[in-house]
C-alpha cells in the first residue's frame, strides 16, 4: 500500500529528532510562541503494557500512529517494524528504564489487577482484520501481504496465515501498538509471489473471547506483467501495420478509371 512507503520514508527523516526524547530527563522552560503558518502538532508514543494473556508482556514506539519499534523482552532488543529502521534498533541506552517499565508494569497486574476486577472490562469491541499488499500488485513478482488489525482491546491475539484454507508458515512475528483511547492496533506480513488464482486468509483469534475474524484476500486490479506488455504491444503493432497496408490498398484501388462498356 503506498501509505506503508510513504510513511516510512517520512518518518525515517524524523527518528533522529524523536530518538532523543527517551532520553531527555530535564525540560527546559518553554520558549515564547511563536507564530508559523504551517505549524503541525505530532506524536511520540511510548508505550509499555502487560497483561495475563498472550503476550504477557509488549512495548511499543509510535509516531503519530505509525509504529517505528517493538521490543522483544526475551532477548532484551528493540525489532523495527520496517527495514529502514533497523540501524536505529541497536541503540541501548535505554534499556535501565525498559527494565524498570517491566517490573513496574507487572507489579500493577499482580497487586492492583486483582483489586480491580470487574471494573475494568475485560473486551471492548471486536478486533476488525483486513489485508492488503505492500507494493502494487504483479503477478510472478515477489510482494508482501499485510493484515491490518484494527480495534483490537485487550491486545490479546494470534495471528495465521492461510493459503486456499491450508495453513502457511514464515510470517512475521504480529507487532501490537498501542493508539489513542486505550485501544490497541497489529500488524503481520507475509512474503509472497502473487499469482492469478491465489486465495490468501488472515486468521485473526482474539483469546479473551474466542473471537475469530477472518479477512480474505484475492487479486484485484493487477498491474499488466511485462510478458503481457509485450504481447499487448505486438498485436497494437500488428494492427497498427495492417492498418497502413490495407490503407494503402484502398488507396491504390480508389485512383484506378472506372471501365466503361
Amino acid at each position: 500500500m503506498d501509505h506503508e512507503q510513504k510513511s516510512g520514508a517520512g518518518l525515517l527523516q524524523m527518528l533522529q529528532l524523536l530518538w532523543l526524547l527517551p532520553h531527555s530527563w530535564a525540560v527546559p522552560a518553554a520558549p515564547p510562541p511563536v507564530l508559523w503558518d504551517g505549524l503541525q502538532n505530532h506524536t511520540f508514543r511510548h508505550t509499555v503494557f502487560c497483561q495475563d494473556g498472550s503476550p504477557s508482556m509488549g512495548l511499543s514506539e509510535s509516531y503519530d500512529e505509525d509504529q517505528l519499534f517493538s521490543y522483544d523482552f526475551s532477548q532484551n532488543t528493540r525489532v523495527p517494524r520496517l527495514p529502514d529502521f533497523a540501524a536505529w534498533a541497536q541503540d541501548q541506552g535505554d534499556a535501565s528504564a525498559i527494565s524498570f517499565d517491566k517490573e513496574f508494569c507487572q507489579a500493577l497486574v499482580q497487586q492492583v489487577g486483582p483489586q480491580l476486577e470487574g471494573v475494568i472490562p475485560v473486551s471492548r469491541g471486536l478486533p476488525v482484520p483486513e489485508v492488503y499488499t505492500l507494493k502494487p500488485l504483479e503477478f510472478g513478482k515477489p510482494n508482501t501481504l499485510v493484515c491490518f488489525i484494527s480495534n483490537l482491546f485487550p491486545p490479546t491475539l494470534t495471528v495465521t496465515w492461510q493459503h486456499h484454507f491450508v495453513p502457511v508458515e514464515g510470517a512475521s512475528p504480529t507487532y501490537i501498538s498501542a493508539i489513542d483511547r486505550l485501544t490497541f492496533q497489529a500488524f503481520s506480513y507475509l512474503n509472497f509471489t502473487p499469482e492469478p488464482f491465489d486465495l490468501y486468509s488472515c486468521v485473526v483469534t482474539h483469546e479473551i473471547d474466542s473471537y475469530t475474524p477472518i479477512a480474505h484476500w484475492v487479486p484485484q486490479n493487477p498491474l499488466p506483467s511485462e510478458l503481457l506488455e509485450n504481447v499487448l504491444c505486438g498485436v497494437a503493432f500488428g494492427l497498427g501495420l495492417l492498418g497502413i497496408v490495407m490503407g494503402i490498398a484502398f488507396f491504390i484501388w480508389s485512383r484506378k478509371p472506372c471501365s466503361v462498356d
